[in-house]
């Protein structure tokens, strides 16, 4: 009962929410055409032949992905792949990443018409849904097309299985759909048991942002960064979130005491922040420059406030903060640092991440720093010191490859249980 009238309340609202959608993505320069895309119109054909669909939400998910497919494509030489998501980030990443058998698409809206008009032209073999992307007429409708099914990369927040516990009967009839569902952990494995999907279809799988590869680099504006630098010391607060830029700005004032040639490249997560930012560097005193503005690196501090180029900045630097971890967001993906041949420095709101961190830690590739004090003594010490530096970094990259080898056994897994073989 629950589920029909969902589907009620989605068909009298899907005109305003079509609207804000597509408002979203034509503000963000999407064409009109593509912007439709929400509504479940296609702007590319199918192609022949078998067609896998992988739906991720956002920047993590979909890059997380990419490396499944490509692996997937060899033992399916055949086969095409379709990955849609919501947001123009996703998408413009995606593009850049995306293997030649792949298009992107964005995700129609969870309503009767979208999804109807998005199925009956992709008719798809096969749907991949990755981490918390649950959603009711989108995973019924895919399945009564007779599309094999999969949750790979589950992880359901404490709040999200708090309200399906609440709602047994709807949270087993979504979750019958899946002939898989890989979890990221044990914990998460037993959770999606709890709130009744199918045990015998449920197992452990592994972390999908560890294999999302090396983030790509530009060698020419590599060549001309490091011109700038010349033989400056760098270290690299990335993917960092309001509050978090204050306090590395800080521990980067006071290592400047010691290391004053010392240049910090500052990258805050959302690129729109940049004017914000670039007020709080001001504010502190300490001379910048703006990637925004075309600038190479100069001044105490580097703003890089633009989208796809963090391999760039990870390149220049053994030393990375990564941000969404001194403010309870969760953490971001660390493979991405340990991948570029960096350690990783984190604050301690990882539970996005808890097992990789934790694990990291013991590997001695990452360090949890509490503030900015902390994060100038880490700093400093690895600044200091090239032998814990470099034993810091090769644990770092010696997890990374260890990750990576494990992609092929869950991409057979997926083949075998989505009947693709």
């Amino acid at each position: 009962m629950l589920y029909r009238v969902y589907v009620a309340l989605s068909m009298a609202l899907v005109p305003f929410a079509a609207h804000l959608a597509i408002k979203k993505l034509r503000a963000a320069g999407l064409p009109a055409h593509r912007a439709h895309e929400r509504l479940g119109h296609a702007t590319q054909n199918r192609a022949d032949g078998t067609l896998i669909w992988f739906h991720a939400a956002s920047v993590g998910e979909s890059l997380a992905v990419l490396a499944l497919i490509t692996r997937m494509s060899v033992a399916l030489p055949d086969a095409h792949f379709l990955i849609t998501s919501g947001t123009p980030t996703s998408a413009a990443l995606i593009a850049q990443r995306m293997p030649p058998n792949c298009v992107h698409q964005f995700a129609p809206l969870d309503a009767p018409g979208p999804l109807k008009r998005f199925l009956r032209h992709w008719r798809p073999d096969a749907a991949v849904f990755v981490e918390s992307e649950l959603w009711p007429q989108m995973l019924r409708r895919t399945h009564d097309s007779g599309a094999a099914m999969a949750l790979v990369n589950a992880r359901l927040s404490e709040k999200s299985l708090q309200a399906w516990a609440k709602r047994p009967r709807l949270a087993a009839y979504l979750l019958e759909v899946f002939d898989l569902i890989l979890t990221q952990n044990d914990a998460m494995a037993e959770a999606m048991v709890r709130i009744h999907a199918p045990p015998a279809r449920v197992a452990r799988g592994q972390n999908l942002k560890s294999f999302a590869g090396p983030l790509p680099r530009d060698e020419d504006l590599l060549f001309e960064a490091r011109a700038a630098l010349g033989h400056r010391p760098v270290w690299v607060a990335a993917s960092t979130h309001a509050g978090e830029e204050q306090i590395a700005l800080s521990a980067h004032k006071k290592l400047l005491k010691t290391h004053p040639d010392l240049m910090l490249i500052l990258v805050p997560r959302h690129p729109e922040r940049g004017t914000e930012v670039a007020q709080l560097i001001a504010d502190t005193q300490m001379e910048y420059s703006c990637r925004s503005r075309g600038d190479m690196p100069g001044g105490a501090v580097y703003l890089a406030d633009t989208l796809g180029e963090l391999g760039n900045w990870f390149a220049l630097s053994k030393i990375v903060f990564l941000g969404g971890s001194l403010m309870p967001i969760g953490g971001h993906n660390p493979f991405e640092v340990a991948q570029s041949g960096a350690t990783v420095l984190s604050g301690n709101h990882v539970f996005n991440f808890a097992e990789t961190y934790s694990a990291m830690e013991a590997a001695g590739a990452a360090r949890l720093v509490a503030d900015a004090d902390d994060m100038a003594v880490q700093v400093d010490t690895l600044l200091r010191d090239d032998h814990a530096r470099d034993k810091a970094v090769a644990a770092s990259k010696g997890f990374a490859q260890q990750e990576t080898g494990k992609l092929d056994t869950i991409a057979a897994r997926l083949i075998k249980a989505l009947r693709l073989a």
